[in-house]
């Protein structure tokens, strides 16, 4: 038995495309690639689904958090040798996070 899903990929009202998707007996999708360039997913990448009380459902990328140890030497040979503050470091740090969030990391 199979179904079908359908995906709506829009960047902006006057661009909204549509994908028609098949799910397979064992309950299997599979994207086209430029499906998955729009919405920002790579190989390898997990996927999240949100579940929408009106049968919908929002499909994004999941995004990996940072953690404390791939801080560590971070800044290794981008301070040209001078040492810096902690309000330096921690502006560097604050842009990388926004980096990170914007995927840009």
């Amino acid at each position: 038995m199979q179904c079908c899903i359908m995906l709506y990929a829009s960047r902006n009202a006057e661009d909204t495309t549509m994908s028609t998707l098949t799910v397979t007996a064992r309950g299997q999708v599979t994207f086209r690639k430029d499906v998955l360039q729009h919405l920002g997913i790579k190989p390898g990448e997990r996927i999240e689904l949100d579940l929408l009380p009106d049968g919908r459902a929002e499909l994004k990328a999941t995004r990996q958090k940072g953690s404390l140890r791939e801080l560590a030497g971070f800044l290794k040979g981008k301070t040209h040798g001078n040492v810096l503050t902690l309000e330096e470091i921690d502006d560097a740090i604050a842009d990388a996070n926004a980096a990170a969030g914007a995927g840009e990391a």
